[in-house]
């Protein structure tokens, strides 16, 4: 290794840590339940990761098109939109369920695991699971209503079935109450030791 490949050396592992805030994460005991519900995540999670490959690729063929043949497809726009905010929406609950979302821990970072999990418990129970159930709540009318008038882009050329990417705001919180609700599991198992923790 040279000098130059030293220099810009780039250890993943620290960047990953870093990222994930595993360094002064609390690692809350698996148990039965929390991982039933964490593999349903991970497997949307994982399942629609793949979606960024044909969104480059769409984004690719529109620049084509507009700038090397000097028209654009407005369908084709709309599916770039619309594939990337799937991708985003799936996204959020495989990323809270990795500790990879923002996390404002000033003072929690430097208390015990136990007062952790309790500020954990309180945090899903009063703010993430009833914010999730608000959107869920205001989410479902607006998707079936879309649904019920038959809701089509209002471009000319654009995409019909506007409710099925609507539908995803739906699935996004639903599943993100799923994370949530493993992660308050695990950290009740810290607390109380039930459900009984799993080995790792």
């Amino acid at each position: 290794m040279t000098d130059a490949d030293k220099e810009f050396h780039l250890d993943l592992e620290k960047v990953e840590e870093a990222v994930t805030h595993s360094a002064t994460a609390v690692h809350y005991p698996r148990t039965l339940p929390s991982d039933i519900l964490e593999a349903v995540v991970s497997f949307f999670g994982k399942a629609f990761s793949w979606i960024w490959v044909p969104l480059m690729l769409l984004v690719v063929g529109n620049v084509v098109l507009r700038y090397a043949i000097g028209t654009n497809i407005i369908a084709l726009e709309e599916m770039q939109w619309h594939l990337y905010a799937a991708g985003f929406m799936i996204g959020l609950s495989y990323c809270f369920l990795h500790d990879g979302h923002v996390r404002v821990d000033v003072l929690a970072e430097h208390a015990r695991p136990r007062t952790r999990a309790v500020i954990e418990i309180v945090g899903i129970l009063i703010f993430f699971l009833p914010f999730c159930y608000f959107i869920l709540s205001y989410a479902w009318p607006f998707v079936t209503r879309s649904y019920q008038i038959g809701e089509i882009s209002a471009a000319p050329g654009g995409l019909p079935m506007r409710w099925i990417i609507k539908s995803f705001i739906i699935s996004a919180f639903v599943l993100l109450t799923l994370a949530g609700i493993a992660r308050l599991i695990r950290a009740f198992s810290l607390l109380t030791g039930f459900p009984r923790p799993r080995q790792s």
